[in-house]
Formats: structure tokens, C-alpha cells, sequence
């Protein structure tokens, strides 16, 4: 109530003559940091909305707009020292087209943070991003040590630099916040560290703790649905590298991954040289897949070594998986049988790994390592038919899978030497055919990268030697020992569409939404009310919400008032229905 309040006063001190002659402009609701100025162009401020609207299409889910020449990220990183950091990167489209590095002055692209603030009371383990919404949203989980799944709404929509005030600050970023971030609370059902999260869809939110469990949480309400329980492992001496306590043994879930189909997921624990099989839709384990000695020793897990996966993974097509070891990954087939065994030359620790998205018909896996490289692999397939050696027939051809060493992004050729905890890969809006690499080392710096169509096609050559690929955009130094990174590709912004800190018609648009939303569960309801019988309480309840939003928009703009008025006599007409029945 008090922020329309304040609305109506700017609009009536705007609508006053002013001694000063000025041109005609239009005063927006423009909150960053709780100030409220901006003044926009008139000759945009002036142009209708619908021709503003119209210059946007959707593309593979994204709204391009003709007038947009950059490409905005959203970037969110977590760390030891507790900080949540999201940043937004906005790159010039002429930059991802150059084929050199560039210097990290002569470097085009601009950032500003969104929020900066201590998220946990102790270090953030991991987070993680969901889908995108159909109100330009995402959910985003954090966890931590502190036993807790901070939640959390981002909008989708890149902000508008052309509105945001400066402010002063010590750091050279400056500052974009949105108003539409949201915190949502947190889940506290696990009882140790958080080790992993991850969002099987919009309506799912999986988590992984210490405590040898994961929770299915859904996200329409944040009920916890169900519980996986992993046996405690026995002790089995100790491992090098362990950092249980005395007496303890070490525990915890260090990474699940979920079939494409959503009906199976692989888990791979602390202490356990073994992998377990899940069924999502009993909510019951379904097996067991020892680790033999052979393949350890082969993928560089020694007799003193711990021997379990530190991380697993699906392929795009869910027809095979792979789990990484500390210094090697092994590639099994759908029957769990051992297929390639890779490891990283030269050697170092491995500390993520996925495979790169919108890539069709092809299947290239990213290895993070300790050297500061990202080490490609491709998924070959050859299928070669196989003869029985009686009669000289044929069998049906058989499929051998193999990583092939494809290509590598930075390391020493490359002036890095900082190990990269986390990295995430996003193909470019199109008609662009290119992927946008943004890496995370722990020396605070996030870089990204730009990887061509080009420059993963696969190479006939044999060559011991990686060949060396991607151009580096930019760099941004975040200031903390990063652990953790999510990233996504923002919607472009029509003039005066969507919401956010930076919109110049934020209060008109969002009103209008809100008279519309519920007026549409009023309907809903109706109509169930109807089908159903139920007498008229029930449905005054139903349209008590929406009944409270004409008040609210009662008080707002006259077009808003008509909306209200429009909205209000369609209700009457339904009113009059129902009493008819």
C-alpha cells in the first residue's frame, strides 16, 4: 500500500507545471538498492506498446528481440567464504565472432551485480538452477555446510543498463539489482553437509547430504516427497586422503545423476568402491555395481587410494554413463559393463565433468582438472559388422563406444594454472551455432570462453598432443575462492516488456499481470464449481483473491481501472450463471 501511495505521488507531482522548460520525459519506478529514478528517452517513452511487443519472437525458448545486438548472462557462483555472488555478463554479439584473445582491457564485455551477500553460515558446497518457468523465472538452490537448501526466484529477463542509476562503489562492477529476485526460504530435512542438488524439472528438486540420503522435493509447495536411504559403509581401513574423524567413517553422497527418462538415477558415495542404482519410480535401490580391482588400477586408484566416484553422468541419450575417479573417468554401457577407460594425460585430478548440450548426433564430454584445462572427449561410435568364422556371414553389426581425445580449453598454453572447481557450457541464442564456455577456478577468476562449430569438429590425426582450442572473451575476478557455478542465457528485453529493477513501466505491467493471473484461477474454479455442485461459500472463497486485487487495482492508473472494470463485469456475468444453475 505504501508503494502505491508513493506511485501516486511522483504521478501527481509529474503531472505539475514546472517553471522549467524540459522535454517531455517519462519517470519509470526503477528499484536498485531502494532508490527510485530514471528517466527514459522520450521518443521511446512516447512509442506504443504493442509496436514495442512486436518486435520480439521466440526462439528454441528464448525472446529475441531485432533491436538487441548483446547477449546477457546471468551468472551465480558460491564459496568458501560464505558469499552468494550473481553478476550479469553482457557481451557484445560482435565479440563472440573474433577469433583472438582478447585483453582484459580492450575487452567488451560489461558486468554488474545483482546480489552480493553471505547466503550460509558456512561454506556453499554446491547450487543449482532449474529450468526456466513460464513467468521468466528459476528457481535457484544453494547448499552449504550449515546442513541448509537455501531457496531462491531469478528472473530471466536481462535488465535494461539504459535506466539503472550509478552508485558509487569500491569495486569497478557496478550495480544492476532486480527487484524481481525473490528469497523463498530454506529446507532443512537433511541433517549433514549438502554435497549435491540438482533440478530433474521445474517440479523437482533432488539433494544429496553426508548423512548417505536424497530428498525429492517438490517445488510447487517445497514438500519433501520421499527419501533415499544409501547403506553406511563399513571401515575398510584408512583411505588416503580421508577426512572423517577418528573413529567415523567417511560418509556421504558424492554425486547422483538422473536418466533422461527420470525413471532411474546412479549415485556414487564417500568410502564406497562400489555405484548404486535407483529406482525413481518404486523410490527403492535396484542394484549394486561393484568396482573391480582391474579397473581401479587401470583409471589410477591405487591400493591406498579411496576407490570410490566422485562424479557420474548420463550421456544425452541415456544409452551409456560415465563416472569419474579422482584422476580418470570410466566410460559402462546401459548393462553396466566396462567399456573405455580414460585417463587424464598429463595426469591431475579431475573436479567436474559434463557433456555438451545442442550438439545433434554428437556426444562431446568436458573434464575440469586440476591444471586449469577442460580436457574434450567425443563419444565415437563406429559400428562394424562382426563375422561368425564358420560360413563367412555376417552378424549384426555390433556398437564398440570410446572417448577419443578431442580437444583442450586453457592450461599453460593458455597463461592458466589455477585448478577449475566448476564450469558450465550454454549454447548461444540463435542463429548463432556456438557454445559459451564460463569457467570457475579457485582463485576467484570466472572466465568465458567462446567455443566454434569449427573447432570440435573431430580430427583424423593421432597426435599424443591435444590440439588447443576456444577464445577467451573475458575475465572477471570475483574476489573469493569460488566453489561452485550455475549459469543461463537471459531473455532479451522488448522496450518496456517484462519486469525487473530496470523496466521503465515495472508497476503498469505487473499489475495488469496480477488482475489477470488470478482472474483465471477464478475461472478455473468456476468451472470446477460448476462441473462439481458446490454451493456458493466455496465459491466465494475461490474469488476472494481476485476480489482483492480489483481493490488493490482500484487504486492504481485509469487503464489499470478499466482492466478492473472489464475483469469485474465478466465476473458478474458469471456470477449470474452460477446463480442460474
Amino acid at each position: 500500500m505504501a508503494g502505491l501511495i508513493g506511485k501516486r505521488k511522483r504521478e501527481q507531482s509529474a503531472a505539475q507545471p514546472s517553471a522549467f522548460k524540459k522535454p517531455r520525459a517519462t519517470t519509470s519506478a526503477t528499484a536498485v538498492n531502494g532508490k527510485n529514478a530514471a528517466i527514459l528517452d522520450p521518443e521511446t517513452s512516447n512509442a506504443p506498446k504493442s509496436a514495442a511487443k512486436s518486435n520480439g519472437s521466440a526462439q528454441n525458448g528464448h525472446v529475441e528481440t531485432r533491436s538487441s545486438t548483446d547477449i546477457t548472462i546471468q551468472v551465480v557462483t558460491g564459496s568458501y567464504e560464505r558469499v552468494l555472488h550473481g553478476f550479469t555478463a553482457t557481451i557484445p554479439k560482435k565479440s563472440v565472432l573474433v577469433t583472438s584473445p582478447l585483453s582484459e582491457d580492450s575487452s567488451p564485455v560489461k558486468y554488474a551485480d545483482t546480489f552480493l551477500f553471505a547466503a550460509h553460515t558456512s561454506s556453499i558446497r554446491t547450487l543449482a538452477l532449474s529450468p526456466a518457468t513460464q513467468n521468466n523465472k528459476r528457481f535457484l538452490a544453494t547448499g552449504g555446510a550449515d546442513e541448509r537448501i537455501n531457496l531462491y526466484n531469478l528472473s530471466t529477463l536481462a535488465p535494461s543498463t539504459a535506466s539503472t542509476p550509478r552508485f558509487p562503489s569500491l569495486s569497478r562492477s557496478k550495480i544492476a539489482e532486480n527487484v524481481s529476485n525473490q528469497a523463498l526460504g530454506n529446507l532443512i530435512h537433511h541433517d549433514r553437509a549438502i554435497s549435491c542438488l540438482h533440478f530433474a524439472s521445474k517440479s523437482k528438486l533432488f539433494s544429496a547430504a553426508e548423512e548417505n540420503t536424497i530428498g525429492i522435493t517438490r517445488t510447487r509447495d517445497w514438500t519433501l516427497l520421499s527419501t533415499l536411504k544409501a547403506p553406511i559403509p563399513k571401515p575398510a581401513g584408512r583411505p588416503s586422503g580421508d577426512t572423517a574423524a577418528p573413529g567415523e567413517v567417511p560418509t556421504g553422497i558424492n554425486d547422483f545423476a538422473i536418466h533422461p527418462s527420470e525413471k532411474l538415477m546412479l549415485s556414487v558415495s564417500r568410502g564406497e568402491r562400489c555405484m548404486r542404482l535407483w529406482n525413481l519410480m518404486t523410490g527403492k535401490k535396484a542394484g549394486v555395481l561393484n568396482f573391480t580391482r582391474e579397473m581401479l588400477g587401470k583409471v589410477g586408484e591405487g591400493k591406498y587410494s579411496s576407490g570410490e566416484g566422485r562424479r557420474v553422468c548420463w550421456t544425452p541419450d541415456g544409452g551409456s554413463y560415465v563416472v569419474a575417479f579422482e584422476r580418470g573417468v570410466v566410460l559402462f554401457t546401459l548393462e553396466s559393463e566396462v567399456v573405455d577407460v580414460v585417463v587424464v594425460e598429463p595426469r591431475t585430478k579431475v573436479h567436474q565433468m559434463r557433456f555438451l548440450p545442442g550438439l545433434y548426433g554428437r556426444s562431446v564430454l568436458a573434464i575440469s582438472t586440476e591444471d586449469g584445462r577442460v580436457v574434450l572427449y567425443e563419444l565415437a561410435s563406429p559400428s562394424t559388422p562382426a563375422s561368425d568364422g564358420t560360413n563367412g556371414n555376417s552378424l549384426p553389426a555390433t556398437v564398440k563406444l570410446a572417448l577419443k581425445p578431442l580437444a583442450q580449453i586453457g592450461g599453460k598454453a593458455a597463461g592458466i594454472s589455477g585448478r577449475i572447481r566448476d564450469f558450465e557450457v550454454l549454447p548461444l541464442p540463435a542463429p548463432s551455432t556456438d557454445h559459451l564456455l564460463i569457467t570457475a577456478s579457485s582463485d576467484g577468476a570466472v572466465r568465458f570462453w567462446k567455443l566454434s562449430q569449427a573447432s570440435l569438429a573431430p580430427t583424423e590425426e593421432d597426435s599424443q598432443d591435444l590440439r588447443q582450442v576456444g577464445t577467451l572473451i573475458s575475465t572477471h575476478e570475483t574476489g573469493n575462492r569460488i566453489t561452485c557455478l550455475g549459469a543461463f542465457v537471459m531473455d532479451a528485453r522488448g522496450n518496456g516488456d517484462g519486469d525487473g529493477a530496470a523496466n521503465g513501466d515495472e508497476g503498469e505491467t505487473s499489475e495488469e499481470e496480477e488482475v489477470a493471473m488470478p482472474l483465471l484461477r477464478y475461472l478455473e474454479e468456476v468451472s470446477r464449481a460448476l462441473y462439481l455442485g458446490r454451493d456458493s461459500t466455496k465459491l466465494a472463497w475461490a474469488g476472494f483473491p481476485f476480489y482483492g486485487t480489483l481493490q488493490r487495482a482500484a487504486c492504481c492508473t485509469s487503464d489499470q481501472q478499466a482492466a478492473a472494470t472489464e475483469h469485474g463485469a465478466e465476473l458478474s456475468k458469471i456470477q449470474h450463471v452460477y446463480s442460474a444453475h
